[in-house]
């Protein structure tokens, strides 16, 4: 996908032609002869005479282009494409013509330069590391490859990340920027250990040299006419970036070309004239490597000016909300409120704006529905209504009226709005935290919490209206213990909280069930314990609000069954035979329902005059678990009647319903769902809405089910859209930013600079990285935009092998059978030193690329004929796997290896693991080795490079601090030490510049706690936990960190970098040869603290 016009169907769209003048001109590239640049705009690639004018655009098609590179000639053009989806590598005419695609992998291909000869076109991808590689298997760890520039066989050039290839003068070797972890690659101003080199690698011996060194970032080397003279791009001295240069000779005399401020000089090149080309604030500039000014270049562009409405079909439904009578469904699709029909799939669209509406809720007459609308420039509520009494709902309504609910220029956040079930008043979330209820004619408002019992500004907190629209029922954070909420009962009128719960477990998602005596909740109490802040499956707790309905419940089968008929004859009616008097109590009773309904019945409004009973005293003691096994929970639901209790829960990867007996206690599945759906019911209680992939209505207590269908489309102007998407960016960044003053950044001073390109932005690539570019001024961690491509249409099928990339023959030469691989089977021949000969009978030879034969082959049986070291020729059939699997297994590989590498050096008395994530999952994988296979050891090696964080520092200081108190025994003999559960005896934890998040904070705990010495590289100050928030176009998404972790001293640990105790580097030459320095110097280094 590109340009989204692919996915979209266009409508009413019109072209015209002139001349503009561009800016968001990226991938600046001049000419080997230094005469014309090469650059992309708006995904296309373009050319213009190094001295200006009209630039010429070379492609055409709807897909999305970048990355220029030219060949030595001049007289080629190499770039990447994602034409396939994915980012393939294709070659053309420098003067333009059809392009040829020359890479078929569904890795990403980038290329990078063509060899010195014009032969070959250098690029990196992340295909295979050389089999004896000790460098982590991430696919941001890529490789250097180069292909014939007609097509053919990819052949590895480097086993390490090599971005930005300048050849030498030997044509061999060349220059290069590194890539050493994870970090948004237009982050700005940061000075930590993850921030790129440039190096030198010399072909003739393998060495790599690192020559800046520099704690800032240095990019983008280009060399010198001379040879000797290397420029480059770098945040030196504290500013923006800028060139620089210095000599091969000595590149610690660094010198300052340009001087730019406020914005970064981008995408620097060289032409052989001595005409340096980059690109700054959007457009591009030309200098001489000999000294003097930086020079605009005056580019126009005449191209068509496409307008950006596109229409698209209708399709996913978020947010769905039946109304009372349970015969519309109000939903959100791509920002905008429709409603359509559930009974028919007649649909009606109710808002048309670029920006978002979200959060809707019905009220009582079924003719009105509040939402939240960002319109405003901030988040306030609005209303529908039908405006013809004529028309019976939405979905059929000819004319609706749609208004603000509060007033549109007071600049306070109010999103969220639920009616209650009188329809009087409104409850709502004010400023992202605070909960607030408005008299829905009045519009009176009252602030019920003041933001202190929720810390968090996103406004999550979850509410639910009790029956008599007295009561609250929400999730608050009363004791800062975020992420470990309780649930509270609040009057909706005093602003009473009521904390039910009180406990130190994760309780969410509560609501009012049997009308109003009891509130459900979901609660990890009983659930396997998650280490880390999520992961823990939970049940349904209910909590009894009186004590009566507590009672009740507890009753046995044949009490209850007396009880409900003692009750059902206490209704009846008292016999009289005096006519008079029964026609005087039908009169009576005619008067009251007439009253009642004058008086509560007036806009749709159902009067009932019982009210819930609170009783605070004891409501702790009345919560039971209703859930028979703790699990995955969707969501939950009680009866009116608290005779039937439904939930969805995943129970082997699957959601289901289930469904169980409150008074008989047998649970039974009662629906399949399959995927992740919420409950709502209508007001009756006589059917629940599913709300998630799918919409669906079931009636209960039969559970007859039907689909809810919707149909139509929607008119979106992109260009309006990413305006909004650009502003909620900038407030939503300001508003929930981990501190008050963003550090002292002009944010509102930016985001007015950086608006000026949204006119030149036409596709998600640009848009995403100009929001990478704002977000980058923010010098943190955690935030930078993505976009959600779709991947390659033909992803690359994986034999599970590894093969010999030295290898130049025809056929594949097998390095390794990898475990769990496809070949790893007891009958298989398949071994190290194989040569696979052809896949599927076709033959594969030197001057092709093998691998290509297994594009769109994932699970699909594969016909593979090999000759085995000892000559005999085999056919066998397999079935090829995906990416992830092989993923998968190359990380267990690499444990595997480093622990017997430990094993080799220590002589087997220290163990490895390695800490993949900072989640459960890794934790019960580590503690099953630590205090099993390992529990003799004299002491362990904690790896946690590569880790991308989570938050797992609580229960790695308590595994590995303890300190035995206790010896068990047993008539004398040792049996068991105490702590049980805890490491004691001496450990020593391997850092690297990729750690990121709580791998920063889990280290820094380590060393702060003195729990053992840190080996590695420093670790970059990225500790604090973000919010990772989708867009309204959901290909699209950027960060906001909105925690931050404070030390005893008041220090951030966000941008503070923590320092080994031995610093070390592995060597780019070394380790894909297997010699891993860091984790070889932290075995030494514990063995000899262990003498």
């Amino acid at each position: 996908m590109k340009k989204l016009f692919s996915a979209l169907l266009l409508a009413g769209m019109t072209l015209s032609a002139g001349a503009v003048t561009p800016l968001w001109m990226r991938d600046v590239k001049i000419s080997p002869d230094g005469s014309t640049i090469a650059f992309t705009y708006k995904g296309d690639i373009f050319t213009v005479p190094v001295t200006g004018g009209t630039a010429r655009r070379l492609t055409t098609a709807s897909s999305y282009e970048s990355m220029p590179v030219w060949s030595p000639d001049g007289k080629t053009i190499a770039f990447a494409s994602d034409r396939e989806g994915g980012q393939d590598i294709y070659v053309m005419n420098a003067e333009g013509g059809a392009p040829k695609r020359i890479t078929f992998n569904s890795a990403s291909e980038l290329p990078q330069a063509f060899s010195p000869d014009g032969k070959s076109v250098i690029y990196h991808a992340f295909i295979q590391a050389p089999a004896a590689s000790l460098m982590y298997p991430s696919s941001r760890m890529g490789q250097l490859y180069s292909i014939p520039a007609e097509g053919g066989r990819p052949r590895q050039i480097l086993g390490t990340p090599a971005h930005c290839v300048e050849f030498m003068p030997d044509g061999k070797s060349f220059l290069y920027q590194d890539d050493k972890g994870t970090e948004n690659e237009w982050r700005k101003h940061h000075t930590s250990s993850v921030t790129r080199d440039v190096w030198m690698y010399d072909a003739k011996t393998g060495k790599h040299t690192n020559l800046t060194k520099h704690a800032g970032e240095a990019r983008n080397p280009v060399l010198g006419g001379d040879g000797q003279t290397v420029y480059y791009l770098s945040e030196r001295d504290g500013g923006s970036f800028n060139v620089y240069s210095f000599p091969l000779s000595d590149p610690s005399k660094v010198t300052a070309v340009t001087k730019f401020k406020t914005h970064p000089v981008r995408f620097l090149s060289r032409g052989a004239n001595g005409t340096l080309a980059f690109g700054y604030d959007g457009e591009i500039y030309t200098m001489s490597d000999k000294g003097g000014k930086p020079t605009k270049v005056k580019i126009d562009i005449v191209t068509d000016d496409v307008d950006q409405t596109v229409r698209r079909r209708l399709s996913g439904a978020s947010q769905a909300m039946p109304s009372p009578d349970g015969k519309q469904m109000a939903f959100i699709s791509h920002g905008d409120l429709f409603v359509t029909s559930v009974e028919y799939p007649t649909t009606r669209q109710i808002t048309h704006t670029p920006q978002a509406e979200s959060t809707p809720s019905w009220g009582t007459d079924n003719r009105t529905i509040y939402y939240t609308s960002d319109r405003d420039g901030h988040l306030n509520i609005y209303k529908a209504t039908i405006a013809r009494e004529e028309d019976p709902n939405f979905a059929n309504a000819t004319l609706i009226n749609e208004e603000p609910f509060f007033p549109t220029n007071d600049n306070v956040s109010r999103q969220n709005p639920q009616i209650s079930p009188d329809g009087k008043r409104m409850v709502f979330i004010q400023d992202g935290n605070k909960i607030a209820v408005a008299d829905i004619k009045s519009k009176k408002i009252k602030l019920l919490t003041n933001g202190e019992t929720y810390t968090a500004r996103n406004g999550g907190i979850s509410l639910d209206w009790s029956p008599d629209s007295e009561w609250l029922v929400a999730t608050i954070d009363v004791h800062q213990r975020d992420p470990y909420y309780d649930i509270a009962l609040i009057n909706a009128t005093t602003g009473e909280l009521i904390n039910i719960t009180d406990d130190a477990y994760s309780n969410f998602n509560p609501r009012w069930v049997m009308n109003g005596n009891a509130v459900i909740f979901e609660s990890d109490r009983y659930g396997m314990k998650n280490h880390a802040s999520w992961g823990s499956t939970a049940d349904i707790l209910m909590a009894f609000t009186n004590q009566e309905a507590y009672d009740r419940y507890r009753l046995s089968d044949e009490d209850f069954a007396l009880l409900k008929e003692l009750e059902k004859s206490q209704k009846k009616p008292a016999a009289t035979p005096e006519k008079g008097k029964k026609d005087a109590k039908k009169d009576s009773k005619k008067d009251d329902k007439k009253s009642d309904k004058k008086d509560g019945e007036k806009n749709g409004e159902k009067k009932d005059d019982k009210k819930i009973t609170i009783e605070a005293d004891g409501i702790q003691d009345r919560i039971v678990r209703l859930t028979p096994f703790s699990s995955n929970i969707a969501d939950a639901y009680v009866d009116n009647d608290g005779e039937n209790f439904y939930f969805i829960a995943s129970v082997e990867n699957s959601y289901d319903m289930w469904k169980k007996s409150l008074r008989k206690g047998n649970t039974t599945q009662f629906k399949k769902i399959g995927s992740p759906t919420s409950i709502v019911a209508d007001a009756a209680g006589k059917n629940l809405f599913l709300i998630g992939k799918e919409l669906r209505k079931m009636s209960i207590p039969s559970g007859n089910m039907t689909n809810i269908s919707f149909s139509g489309s929607q008119e979106i102007d992109l260009a309006k859209e990413r305006e909004y998407m650009y502003d909620y960016i900038l407030d939503q960044e300001e508003k929930r930013f981990l501190v008050e003053d963003m550090f002292g950044t002009d944010w509102k001073g930016l985001g007015n600079n950086y608006r000026k390109f949204l006119p030149h932005i036409n596709n998600n690539y640009d848009f995403s990285e100009l929001a990478s570019e704002l977000l980058g001024e923010l010098n943190v961690s955690h935030t930078g935009s993505g976009y959600r491509a779709g991947g390659a249409n033909e992803p690359t099928a994986s034999l599970g092998l590894l093969y010999d990339m030295a290898y130049t023959g025809d056929g594949l030469c097998v390095a390794e059978v990898l475990k769990k691989g496809p070949f790893d089977r007891v009958n298989s021949k398949m071994k190290a030193g194989s040569t696979i000969t052809a896949i599927d009978g076709k033959k594969l030879s030197a001057d092709t690329d093998p691998l290509t034969i297994l594009n769109n082959r994932v699970r699909t049986k594969t016909l593979v004929a090999f000759t085995t070291p000892d000559g005999e020729k085999v056919e066998e059939v397999v079935l090829p796997t995906n990416a992830g699997s092989v993923s998968d297994m190359l990380y267990k590989r690499w444990v595997e290896r480093n622990r017997h590498i430990v094993d080799s050096i220590s002589g087997g008395r220290l163990g490895y693991v390695h800490i993949e994530s900072m989640n459960d999952e890794s934790y019960r994988s580590i503690y099953a080795d630590v205090l099993g296979r390992y529990a003799d050891r004299d002491g362990i090696v904690i790896d946690t490079r590569f880790n991308g964080g989570g938050r797992l520092h609580e229960d790695i200081e308590i595994l590995f601090s303890g300190k035995k108190y206790l010896t068990q025994e047993i008539r004398g003999v040792k049996s068991g030490e105490m702590p049980s559960k805890r490491w004691l005896r001496p450990s020593i934890m391997i850092t690297g510049e990729a750690n990121y998040s709580n791998a920063h904070g889990t280290p820094w705990m380590y060393k702060h706690n003195k729990l053992g010495k840190i080996v590695g590289m420093p670790v970059p100050g990225t500790m604090s936990s973000v919010n990772w928030v989708t867009l309204q176009d959901p290909s699209l998404y950027f960060g906001i960190p909105v925690v931050g972790f404070r030390t005893a001293e008041g220090n951030l640990l966000e941008n503070t970098q923590l320092e080994p105790d031995v610093k070390v580097a592995n060597d780019p030459a070394l380790i894909v040869k297997g010699h891993d320095d860091q984790l070889i110097t932290a075995v030494k280094t514990l063995l000899k603290d262990l003498k």
